[in-house]
């Protein structure tokens, strides 16, 4: 694993900090203060996924930096090598990679394309290959150059959301669970029991009115005290909830329901302190998740404008917004192997020696199996030229 024996020092996130700009980096912490501040799923939600910048704050502190587990350690490392390759690029190039972290200081935006392309960087050096990085020195399409024993490769590093593959947006089902929450508080007051509110919602829920249309139908069902509401959009069912063990401590409930409903249901737990009143809502879409086929959508879009055709492609995918069992089951149930190997056999894989998939479990040194055992999940293309060129084997070599 690059960088796993390094240890950091404070100089290393001060440099970085200055990297980003201090005004920057102030009103990035003061803005995911405000946004992480409430107890609400939203606010817990950004906490998760601005994770990154959080500790790259705390960390500041030396007491903090003293203490830190060995994926922060890798933050900081990461944190580091942003700041030396900025000072070996010349002022224009570096002006790219400033760019680059301001963008990733911005919004709903984070670091983590960043960090992903210095760690694809760093394991490839690790491998043997003389590593440069073409986009940012020579505003090249592609990411990095790798070259080894006379054999060049181009790479985009590139980050996909497994939100795109997802019928339900884990964002707007947040916003829900935020939105229904104080109504259930004060339902729950009123009517003290033990509930469970399925929902299957055969369109999906990606925007901000489906949101507010399932809000509404979900008041309306508790006001006139109904036990369920179907339409073509939503199918809302209340039932007591009934599980094993279910009276036990309230620290078993979500795992006793998500071993129920699998890693693929949404699930919020409302709970009314000292009464044991517990409210559910579990909601899923009207088929499964594709968020392998969302990767290789992607990877078509990157081959056809991003490698330049002339020498072999290998697309690094980073795939956001995955927490450890759904990553583990998409590596498990094979289907990013098979999404990636069928969509090999398509045209616009014909540039594409090899597709590797990582997640954040790889980015900080989480062990199988969790994270994938060589630190990416890795397809070589078998109808590729170079697809069995020794030198190029490090990095095509399929890894399952």
């Amino acid at each position: 694993m690059p960088f796993a024996d390094q240890r950091p020092e404070p100089a290393d996130l001060a440099r970085f900090q200055a990297l980003c700009g201090a005004r920057l980096w102030q009103q990035r912490l003061g803005d995911l203060a405000q946004r992480t501040a409430s107890a609400s799923l939203s606010g817990r939600a950004a906490q998760q996924r601005h994770a990154l910048e959080l500790v790259l704050a705390r960390l500041a502190d030396p007491r903090a930096l003293a203490r830190a587990t060995p994926a922060e350690r890798l933050a900081c490392a990461f944190a580091r090598e942003a700041v030396q390759l900025a000072e070996r690029l010349p002022a224009a190039q570096r002006a790219r990679l400033r760019a680059q972290i301001a963008a990733g200081l911005t919004g709903e935006a984070t670091l983590m394309p960043l960090f992903h392309l210095l760690r694809t960087a760093a394991l490839h050096r690790s491998r043997g290959f003389d590593v440069t990085f073409a986009g940012l020195a020579e505003d090249a399409s592609f990411d990095l150059l790798i070259e080894r024993e006379g054999v060049a490769a181009e790479v985009v590093c590139e980050t996909v959301s497994a939100e795109e593959g997802r019928e339900v947006h884990r964002g707007d089902w947040c916003a829900l669970v935020d939105k229904v929450n104080p109504e259930l508080q004060t339902w729950l007051a009123a009517h003290p029991g033990r509930y469970l509110l399925k929902m299957t919602l055969p369109g999906g829920m990606a925007t901000d009115a489906q949101v507010a249309e399932l809000h509404g139908r979900i008041a309306a069902l508790l006001a006139a005290q109904k036990r369920q509401d179907s339409s073509a959009e939503a199918v809302l069912k209340l039932d007591p909830l009934v599980l094993a063990g279910a009276q036990a401590a309230g620290r078993a409930l979500p795992a006793q329901l998500r071993a129920q409903f699998g890693e693929e249901a949404h699930l919020a737990v409302t709970a009314t302190p000292g009464s044991g009143s517990v409210f559910v809502m579990a909601a899923r879409a009207g088929r499964e998740n594709s968020i392998a086929a969302a990767v290789t959508r992607r990877c078509a879009l990157v081959a056809e404008s991003r490698l330049s055709g002339t020498r072999p492609g290998l697309l690094a995918m980073f795939v956001e917004d995955v927490d450890r069992a759904e990553w583990r089951a998409l590596r498990e149930r094979l289907e990013l192997e098979g999404a990636a190997r069928r969509w090999m056999t398509e045209p616009a894989a014909r540039h594409v020696v090899a597709v590797a998939c990582t997640s954040r479990m790889e980015l900080f040194g989480v062990a199988p199996p969790d994270g994938a055992a060589e630190g990416e999940l890795r397809f070589r293309n078998p109808g590729h030229p170079a697809g069995k060129s020794p030198a190029l084997a490090p990095a095509v070599a399929s890894s399952v």
